[in-house]
C-alpha cells in the first residue's frame, strides 16, 4: 500500500466519527460543530476542532475512490459547519480556539492555512452543489483579511504560520498587502541553526510546524530560499527517532518535553520534500511518518489535503536506506556564545507571553547502535537519556541546594574516551544602594518604598559563589561509566535522579533501595537491574549520603521509576550503566513491513 492510498483508506473511517460527532441540535449554541470528546465542546480551532474534520470531510468528498465521494449528506453537513464557523468567527475576523489565546491571530492563522486547502481542493470540482458551501467558505477567509493584515504573534513558529496563511490568502483574494505583511515577517529572518533546529527544540510539535509552514511560504510567495532550512530540519530529524519510531523529546522547549510522539505531523513535509528534491531518504522518512498515521491531524498539516492540492507529490520517489548506527552531534559547532553576547538584556526581556529561548543552539549528542538509543543535551533539566529494546531510560538528573533545583549541564564536548559536559552557575548577595541612585522621597521617613522600584542594577556583588559541575561518559562494549564531579562549595546536598519508565521492573537485593513514595526509590548501595522482556540495564553506584528525599525546586514525574542518589560536595563519583544483549529486531523495520502488508 503506497502513502497515498493509506491516508485515502484511513480517511474513510473517520468520515463516519465526525458526522456522529457533529451537533445537530438547532438550538444549540455549537450547531453545526463537531464536538471535542476531550471536553464536550465544539471548537473552531485548528488541532481538536471543527476544521479537522471538514478536512476529513472535503477529502473524502473530492476522491473518486472513497465510498463518500460527492456524497449528499456529508456536504450538507460540511456546509453546517462552514455555517458554524462562520458564526463563531469575531467581528475581528479572529477565532478563539479555547484555551489560552483569544481574538488569535496565530490561531486564526492555523485555521486559514487548512481551510484555505479545503476551499481550493474543493473549487476544483465544479460541483454545483458544493456552491453554498464554497460561500461560506470564502466568507470565512475573507473576513479573517483584517486580523492577518494586522495581528501579531505569541511564539516563534507562529511567524511562519501567519506567512502561510497570507500567502493562501494573496492566492485566493490577490491582495498586495497580504504579500507584503508576509514579507515583513519574513524580513526578521529565520531562525534555525545550521544543523536545522529551530529556536523552540520541539521535535514533537513545532519544528514539524515550521517545516510545513515554511514550504507552503515558498511556493506561495515565490521563496525557494524558505527551504533551505526545511530541508535542514528534515535531515536533522532522521538522527532524532528512537528505534519505536518515537520522537526524541527529552530536551524540548515546548509542551512535548517528554512526552510521546512520533513522526506523523513531518509527513506531508517529507512527501513534498522529497519530490521537489529527488530526495530517497526523505522518502524513506515520509514512509515512516506514514506507518504512524492513525489519527485526524491538523486541518492546518493534513497530509491527504495536501497530496489531494499538489498531486504526484512524493510518489515518484524511490525510498532510500535511515540511518541505523550513527553518532552525531547536532550543533556541536554553532556559536551559540556569540548569539547570546549580541542579547542586549532588554530587549529579550521585552518579549512578553513568551520566553526567550535562550536555549536556542544548545549542543545534543544522538548516539544509536540498532535498537539501543542514547541522547545526550544541554540546557534541559535531564542530561543523558538511553532506550534499550523495550527498557526506557528517560532521564538522568542532578539536582542541587546550591540554587536550588535541576542542573542543566551547559557544554558538551567530545573527549578521546567519551564525552565531557559542565555547568558554571554563580550566586552571591547584593550590597546597598549608593545614595545618588536612590529614589526619591525614600529613606525611613519616606514615602512607601516596595522592592521592586528600587535601581537593582546599582547595588554591587559581594560573597559570590562559584559552583562547578562536570559529567564524564566513557563509553564500555556494553554500556557506559558515568563519572559526576563537584568540588565546591562544599556541604551542598546533591541528588542524581535515573527516571525509568513504569512498564519495567525494578530488581534489587534487600536493603539496597529505601522506598520515598510509589514509583520513588533511595538507591543507597549495589546493583540494580531494570528489567522488561530479555531487554535489561543494570547499575551500579548508589549511594547515601545524606537523608534528603528531594531537592527544594525539583520534581519527579509520577507514574515512572525512579532511583535516587543522596551524594555531598566535594564529591566524584561513578556510575556504572550495562546493557543486555538486544534480543528485538529493529522497531522501524517492523513498522515499514506492517505499513506495505
Amino acid at each position: 500500500m503506497d502513502i497515498l492510498q493509506k491516508l485515502i483508506h484511513v480517511n474513510e473511517a473517520w468520515v463516519e466519527r465526525g458526522l456522529q460527532g457533529q451537533v445537530m441540535d438547532e438550538q444549540s449554541r455549537y450547531y453545526g460543530g463537531v464536538i471535542d470528546p476531550a471536553n464536550g465542546i465544539a471548537w473552531p480551532n485548528h488541532h481538536a476542532g471543527t476544521p479537522v474534520w471538514m478536512s476529513v470531510w472535503t477529502a473524502a468528498l473530492v476522491q473518486p475512490e472513497s465510498v463518500y465521494y460527492r456524497n449528499t449528506l456529508v456536504l450538507e453537513r460540511l456546509e453546517l459547519a462552514a455555517a458554524y464557523m462562520l458564526r463563531v468567527q469575531h467581528e475581528d475576523g479572529s477565532i478563539s480556539p479555547g484555551w489560552t489565546n483569544f481574538h488569535s491571530p496565530p490561531d486564526t492563522a492555523f485555521v486559514i492555512v487548512g481551510y484555505a486547502q479545503l476551499y481550493l481542493l474543493l473549487s476544483r470540482e465544479n460541483w454545483a452543489a458544493a456552491e453554498p458551501t464554497l460561500g461560506k467558505m470564502n466568507q470565512f477567509l475573507e473576513r479573517s483579511m483584517p486580523v492577518m493584515l494586522t495581528g501579531g504573534c505569541h511564539t516563534p513558529n507562529h511567524r511562519w504560520v501567519i506567512s502561510a496563511a497570507l500567502g493562501f490568502l494573496h492566492e485566493i483574494f490577490g491582495d498586495e498587502r497580504l504579500r507584503k505583511r508576509a514579507q515583513m515577517w519574513l524580513a526578521e529572518g529565520l531562525d534555525a541553526t545550521p544543523d536545522g533546529e529551530w529556536t523552540e527544540r520541539s521535535n514533537g510539535i513545532y519544528n514539524a510546524v515550521s517545516d510545513v509552514m515554511l514550504i507552503h511560504a515558498s511556493r506561495l510567495l515565490h521563496m525557494p530560499e524558505l527551504l533551505e532550512p526545511v530541508r535542514r530540519n528534515l535531515e536533522m530529524m532522521m538522527y532524532l527517532i528512537h528505534p519505536s519510531g518515537e520522537v526524541v523529546t527529552d530536551y524540548s522547549g515546548r509542551q512535548d518535553f517528554g512526552q510521546t510522539f512520533t513522526m506523523d505531523s513531518y509527513l506531508l513535509s517529507y512527501v513534498m520534500m522529497a519530490e521537489m528534491d529527488h530526495n530517497a531518504q526523505f522518502a524513506a522518512m515520509a514512509q515512516l511518518a506514514a506507518a504512524a498515521f492513525h489519527e485526524p491531524s491538523s486541518c492546518a498539516n493534513n497530509p491527504l489535503i495536501g497530496m489531494l492540492l499538489y498531486p504526484g507529490s512524493g510518489q515518484s520517489v524511490q525510498p532510500g536506506e535511515l540511518p541505523r548506527h550513527y553518532r552525531r552531534m547536532i550543533n556541536g559547532t554553532f556559536d551559540r556564545q556569540a548569539y547570546l553576547d549580541q542579547a542586549d538584556a532588554h530587549e529579550y526581556r521585552a518579549i512578553q507571553y513568551s520566553r526567550p529561548h535562550l536555549d536556542f543552539g544548545a549542543p545534543v549528542l544522538r548516539m544509536r547502535h540498532g535498537n539501543t538509543s542514547l541522547t545526550m543535551m544541554t540546557e534541559t533539566s535531564s542530561l543523558l537519556a538511553l532506550r534499550h529494546g523495550d527498557v526506557r531510560l528517560l532521564g538522568v538528573q542532578l539536582a542541587s541546594y546550591f540554587n536550588p533545583g535541576f542542573v542543566p549541564m551547559q557544554t558538551l564536548v567530545e573527549t578521546e574516551s567519551g564525552y565531557r559536559m559542565t555547568a558554571l552557575y554563580h550566586k552571591g548577595y547584593r550590597s546597598p544602594i549608593p545614595a545618588p541612585y536612590l529614589p526619591e522621597h525614600t529613606g525611613i521617613h519616606g514615602e512607601s518604598s516596595p522592592w521592586y522600584i528600587l535601581p537593582h542594577a546599582q547595588r554591587e556583588s559581594t560573597h559570590t559563589q562559584a559552583y562547578r559541575v562536570e559529567v564524564e561518559t566513557v563509553e564500555q562494549v556494553n554500556g557506559l561509566d558515568l563519572y559526576i564531579r563537584c568540588s565546591e562549595p562544599a556541604e551542598v546536598m546533591t541528588q542524581l535522579s535515573f527516571i525509568f519508565g513504569n512498564e519495567s521492573q525494578m530488581i534489587a537485593e534487600d536493603g539496597q533501595l529505601r522506598e520515598v513514595s510509589e514509583g520513588v526509590e533511595l538507591w543507597q548501595t549495589g546493583m540494580v537491574r531494570i528489567q522488561h522482556g530479555d531487554d535489561w540495564m543494570e547499575l551500579t553506584g548508589g549511594a547515601y549520603e545524606h537523608w534528603a528525599t528531594a531537592v527544594r525546586e525539583a520534581s519527579y514525574p509520577s507514574n515512572c521509576r525512579t532511583l535516587l542518589v543522596n551524594l555531598m560536595t566535594p564529591f566524584e563519583h561513578k556510575i556504572s550503566l550495562r546493557l543486555s544483549p538486544c534480543a528485538q529486531a529493529e522497531r522501524e523495520q517492523q513498522m515499514l513491513q506492517q505499513f506495505g502488508e
